[in-house]
């Protein structure tokens, strides 16, 4: 795709987007639908607008080398994935079936069946191979660490637990074994004799020697934009975290500073109002912990917070000598 297909991809999708959230969040509440075929028609129209989308950002997505506009679409194509997985969960809860029809809403979307398949994003592919090479990287130098008996002792024991299990099969497993063998090599022959025939017939078109000229130039093309998609990935995390420690180095000790002055302000001025030290912030409150310090509040608000502090402080100073004066009586 040239970066004009993929900007005017992106624009189509964005636009379609945006439909969809209107439809499914309209301005008036409807009433309830009682009609069990209708909610299974609109559901099954916003599933497959949803994949239409999916495809072509997921296509996108392939071809985009900047990092950032990267991570823009991965998180679009996140939250696509889990809305299909929703609708797809709500049709099997209504239908009470694994299989849904879309016969009849295929052709006013302009779909084919082919269209239907949930394509597996190479997202995912690329990163279940980045952490089998990293798994297989620990596994390697988690060996490498291992003593020269460690190794032996680990070989012996996994080379008796492998005769063991040929011991165990080798009684009953030849036979079989061989029924097998002779069944897969008549089934292949077969199949080849079968293929044969039909090439000859002009049933089906012979295969080509190997891949055409252009298949091996869009595999070479592939190959270099995956390549050039690591290095930009690679450099941005590089720039990201020495901007991220630069920041940190020139300005983290004035931050610290600014925020020492704040803290020690507010507990200066809540002992000036209330006579004493406040106490410290509760970590289970969410609402309540020292990122509630830094907050910008208005004076009136400040004002309102210092009140119901002073409030609760005399509240308790009251109910404090009422419960004295009453145990003095008694």
């Amino acid at each position: 795709l040239s970066h004009w297909d993929k900007v005017k991809k992106w624009a189509v999708a964005h636009s379609a987007l945006q439909d969809l959230f209107q439809d499914e969040v309209p301005a008036a509440l409807p009433g309830p639908q009682r009609d069990r075929l209708q909610v299974f028609q609109d559901w099954a129209v916003l599933y497959l607008k949803y994949l239409q989308i999916f495809r072509s950002l997921e296509e996108v997505y392939k071809q985009l080398v900047q990092p950032q506009r990267r991570r823009a679409v991965r998180t679009v194509l996140d939250g696509l994935m889990g809305r299909l997985l929703e609708l797809k969960a709500q049709m099997v809860d209504l239908n009470l079936s694994e299989f849904n029809f879309f016969d009849d809403l295929l052709p006013d979307l302009k779909m084919t069946p082919k269209d239907l398949e949930m394509p597996l994003p190479r997202c995912f592919l690329r990163e279940q191979k980045h952490k089998q090479t990293v798994w297989a990287l620990v596994r390697t130098s988690s060996v490498q660490d291992m003593s020269l008996e460690e190794v032996v002792r680990l070989l012996q024991v996994s080379e008796r637990a492998w005769q063991g299990r040929i011991r165990a099969g080798c009684c009953h497993g030849d036979r079989t074994v061989f029924q097998v063998w002779r069944g897969h090599v008549q089934r292949k022959q077969t199949a080849q004799e079968q293929t044969e025939e039909m090439m000859f017939l002009g049933m089906i078109p012979a295969e080509p020697p190997g891949p055409s000229p252009h298949q091996l130039r869009a595999q070479q093309f592939s190959a270099g934009l995956r390549l050039i998609q690591d290095q930009n990935e690679e450099e941005y995390q590089r720039v990201q975290l020495s901007v991220k420690c630069s920041v940190l180095d020139m300005e983290g000790t004035d931050m610290k500073e600014s925020l020492r002055d704040q803290i020690q302000q507010w507990f200066s001025e809540c002992r000036d109002v209330t006579g004493k030290f406040p106490d410290f912030p509760d970590l289970q409150d969410p609402d309540g912990r020292s990122a509630s310090l830094f907050t910008q509040k208005t004076p009136e608000q400040v004002g309102g917070q210092v009140g119901e502090q002073v409030g609760e402080q005399v509240g308790g100073q009251v109910g404090g000598q009422v419960r004295e004066q009453v145990g003095g009586q008694v």
